[in-house]
C-alpha cells in the first residue's frame, strides 16, 4: 500500500500521538523568548504546572490510572495482600539486630521484635504457597502477592513469591526519609505513590484475601480501614487472616469494643486469627473452594 493510499484509510489515525508531538517539540530549537518561557511548554510535559496545588485532582487520577493500567496489562486478576511491620527482622538478621542495642531499654524492645521474627517466616511461607498454586482464571493471574514494597514482613512476602518463581507487587510510598523497594519485588510491578489514599485503594481493588501480621500505625491504618469497608457493606467480605494472637490481644481489646456496644459481636467474625501460613492458606482455599 502506497503512502497516498494510506492517507485515505478510514481507520488510520489522523492526529499525531502525544509522544510524537512531544518529540517534535524536543527537536525544535528554542530560539525565541516565547519558546523559552514556561507558559509555552506542553502542559503534560510541564512538571512545575503538574505540581501546582490546583492540579491535585489530576495527580489523584494519574496515580489511580498508572497502577491500574499496568496491573491490567500484566494480566493480574486478583491479589493476596500482606500487611505487617517494617521493623521485624528476618531470622537471619536477628543477631545483627540485637547487636545494635545500646541500652537495656533498647535491648528489651529489640528482643521483642526478634521474638516476632517467626512471622517473617510465616509471611514468606504464605506467599510461597499462594504463588506456587499459580491459579489462572479467564487468562488472569489470581492471588498474586502484593505488599507495601518495603522491608521486614513486606520483604518476606515478596521474597516468598520470588522463591516460588512468581512475580509479586510492591506498592511503595514516598516518605521524607528514603525508602527503596525491597529487592524481591518484581521491577515492572514496583510502584511508588505520593498519596496514601490512592495506595490503600490499590491494595484493596484486586484483593481477594488479606493477611495481617503484627505491625504499627501503618498496619493498624490498613487493617482497620479494611474492617470498616466490610463492616459498612462498602466492600464484600473476603478472608482476613490475623497473624499473632498474643500480639493483637495485647494491643487491641476487640471484645471490649463489642462489650462497649461500639461494634457488634458479629463484627468480631470479620477476621480470622491464625498462627501459621498453612492455617491461613487453608482458610483461603476453603472460602473460595480452590483446587490448590
Amino acid at each position: 500500500m502506497t503512502e497516498e493510499e494510506k492517507q485515505h484509510e478510514l481507520t488510520k489515525r489522523k492526529f499525531y500521538k502525544a509522544e510524537q508531538e512531544a518529540g517534535f517539540v524536543e527537536n525544535h530549537p528554542k530560539t525565541t523568548p516565547q519558546q523559552q518561557d514556561a507558559a509555552y511548554r506542553l502542559a503534560f510535559r510541564d512538571t512545575d504546572f503538574l505540581l501546582r496545588e490546583e492540579l491535585r485532582p489530576v495527580r489523584f487520577q494519574l496515580e489511580l490510572l498508572k497502577t491500574e493500567m499496568l496491573l491490567d496489562e500484566a494480566d493480574i486478576g486478583s491479589t493476596l495482600v500482606i500487611y505487617g511491620s517494617a521493623r521485624i527482622p528476618s531470622p537471619e538478621m536477628a543477631d545483627a539486630a540485637l547487636a545494635t542495642a545500646t541500652t537495656p531499654e533498647r535491648k528489651a524492645v529489640i528482643e521483642s521484635l526478634v521474638a516476632k521474627a517467626k512471622y517473617y517466616e510465616e509471611a514468606r511461607k504464605l506467599a510461597y504457597t499462594a504463588s506456587k498454586c499459580g491459579l489462572v482464571e479467564e487468562g488472569k493471574r489470581q492471588f498474586v502477592i502484593c505488599s507495601g514494597g518495603g522491608p521486614s514482613i513486606m520483604e518476606a512476602a515478596n521474597r516468598g513469591a520470588q522463591e516460588a518463581g512468581a512475580e509479586s507487587i510492591g506498592l511503595n510510598i514516598v516518605l521524607p526519609h528514603e525508602q527503596a523497594p525491597n529487592g524481591y519485588v518484581t521491577p515492572h510491578l514496583s510502584f511508588q505513590f505520593h498519596y496514601f489514599a490512592l495506595r490503600k485503594m490499590h491494595f484493596l481493588l484486586r484483593a481477594r484475601a488479606v493477611a495481617v501480621f503484627p505491625g504499627g500505625f501503618g498496619t493498624f491504618d490498613e487493617f482497620f480501614e479494611l474492617l470498616t469497608l466490610i463492616q459498612t457493606g462498602k466492600m464484600k467480605p473476603i478472608p482476613i487472616l490475623l497473624f499473632g494472637g498474643d500480639y493483637w490481644n495485647r494491643v487491641v481489646n476487640f471484645r471490649a469494643l463489642a462489650e462497649e456496644g461500639v461494634i457488634n459481636f458479629e463484627d468480631l467474625e470479620l477476621f480470622t486469627p491464625v498462627e501459621t501460613a498453612e492455617e491461613a492458606w487453608g482458610h483461603i482455599v476453603k472460602f473460595y473452594d480452590l483446587d490448590c
